[in-house]
Parts: structure tokens; sequence; C-alpha cells
């Protein structure tokens, strides 16, 4: 089983979503989103809120989400099913030091 790389010192913590930075804001929910999954709190397989209930949940426009899920699908971390839902992809692929954006 390959070992994954957290984004954040303690796997059991994810760092407050802050989009405030220089970074823009679906990449900032993007990034969120994959500190989730790599600390476990969003598990393999798992099905993930609607776009819908995340933006909401982020504070943020559905677009913004829409495009988020863009960048997580291109990193591989996440897979839709049409007429299912969106699924956390099992298995993770590996960290890499260049991220899709």
């Amino acid at each position: 089983m390959p070992t994954y790389v957290a984004l954040v010192s303690d796997r059991s913590e994810v760092p407050d979503f802050n989009p405030q930075g220089p970074q823009l804001i679906y990449v900032a929910v993007a990034d969120h989103v994959e500190a989730r999954i790599r600390t476990g709190e969003l598990q393999p397989g798992a099905r993930l809120p609607s776009e819908r209930d995340l933006a909401q949940e982020y504070g943020v426009a559905y677009l913004t989400v829409r495009r988020a899920a863009q960048v997580l699908r291109v990193r591989g971390l996440i897979e839709t099913v049409h007429g299912r839902g969106t699924f956390v992809a099992d298995p993770l692929p590996e960290s890499s030091p260049e991220r899709a954006r």
C-alpha cells in the first residue's frame, strides 16, 4: 500500500479555510478539500456533499465550488458519476510537488 504525504503536520488536523490569502478562491477551496482528503477526514470512496452544500459550507459561490471540483478531478482526487454524485478517489493518487491548478 502506498504511503501518502500529508499537507499538514498532524494528520488529524485540517488547516482552517482562509479565503483571504493570495491564491484564487477556487484553488483555496480545492486545496482545503484536498487537505481534508489527505488527513482522512474524507475517506477514499466517500461521497462528497453536493456542490451547492459545499458552496454554503465554504461561503463561496456555487460556480467557485464547481471550478474547485474540476481542479480536484485533474489532481485525481475525486471522481464524478453522473446521476450518483461525486466521490473521493479510491485509491488515492500519491502527492506530487507539481499539482494541477
